[in-house]
């Protein structure tokens, strides 16, 4: 696979009402550097989200899934802060939406560590935190592939990679992420084969029409051939890819490759890990299944933190887009608060 370089940020603010539940596009910042890197780094590009303009007391990072970007979860990063803000209203939460490496308005930069791996991708993450000298999250959100990105940031601050002063967070959120390894045999292989679709797929693309139109001929579903769409910009006469798909290959096998099953067998104290399964994905196995359920019943030690599972019925893997609101229900009674 190429190796491509990457790393720059840009970052949106959005705020909304939790009243009206609008909300608009307010600021953009400038490039930042890396924090404690003598490199001139370009951190993640991201946007934040709260539900009011009181001041802010507790962030929470959302990590899309492979070929994704922040962007898809703004609509259900709003409706969290919303429920949050009208359950504890002293507790203001930032929702900090981030285009991880090779993905979205992050794809292409420059400077980032290589190679494109679960580890380098949490370490985005402390980067971007430095960099803006911003308190270390209490939460973090991941989705699929950003489900084991929240897992290995939580895995690295515990081991001191991210320095002294990193600060594990309260929880994390694995939302339909399978913590050890991934064997393709287990499941259909719809990511394999979307990947190699579109590593065939012909350079420049005519239009997302076409790519779309295309997919859907060789058999994927509407909902996913229209996602895929999604994921194009214009160039000129052309589209492109909002992502870097050489690099993005490099990272699923990473997501493939990596094993989480020590820290959830032994989570750090003071850290809640919060599985959400899918009821009709076809990533989990039986023995997977029953692994977890085993490690949220057992009772922790009390130097060790704790793991808990949930079920989201009525939806496969793309839980916010199958079940929001039932995602939504069991993220936000479940959420960690400090009052």
């Amino acid at each position: 696979m190429a190796k491509v370089l990457c790393g720059a940020t840009r970052r949106s603010r959005l705020v909304f009402s939790s009243a009206s539940a609008s909300w608009g596009l307010l600021t953009r910042c400038p490039l930042s550097p890396c924090f404690g890197d003598a490199r001139s780094l370009e951190t993640l590009a991201f946007e934040e989200i709260q539900a009011s303009e009181k001041p802010v007391n507790s962030t929470a990072f959302v990590l899309h899934g492979l070929l994704g970007s922040g962007r898809n979860w703004r609509s259900f990063s709003r409706d969290l802060a919303a429920q949050l803000q009208k359950s504890s209203p002293s507790q203001v939460w930032r929702m900090v939406l981030v285009d991880m490496r090779n993905h979205g308005r992050s794809a292409g930069l420059k400077g980032l560590d290589l190679p494109h791996d679960m580890v380098n991708a949490a370490k985005d993450l402390a980067n971007l935190v430095k960099s803006h000298g911003w308190a270390w999250p209490d939460v973090v959100i991941g989705h699929s592939m950003g489900g084991k990105v929240a897992l290995e940031f939580a895995a690295s601050v515990a081991r001191g990679d991210y320095g002294e002063l990193a600060v594990l967070p309260k929880q994390l959120w694995v939302l339909d992420s399978i913590p050890g390894e991934v064997n393709s045999d287990e499941t259909n292989g719809e990511v394999e084969k979307v990947l190699l679709t579109l590593q065939s797929l012909p350079s420049p693309l005519p239009s997302r029409k076409w790519v779309v139109d295309h997919m859907l001929n060789l058999g994927f579903s509407k909902m996913l051939s229209n996602w895929i769409g999604s994921n194009l910009k214009n160039e000129g006469e052309h589209v492109v890819w909002a992502f870097d798909l050489q690099a993005c290959i490099e990272m699923f096998d990473s997501y493939r490759e990596k094993s989480y099953w020590p820290l959830l067998e032994h989570p750090p104290k003071g850290l809640e890990i919060a599985i959400v399964q899918a009821e009709n994905s076809d990533r989990w196995t039986q023995h997977v299944i029953e692994r977890l359920d085993y490690l949220s019943r057992k009772q922790e030690g009390p130097e060790e933190g704790k793991i808990s599972l949930h079920v989201l019925p009525k939806s496969g893997h793309w839980v916010h887009v199958d079940n929001p609101k039932g995602l939504l229900e069991i993220v936000a009674s479940n959420f960690y608060s400090c009052t």
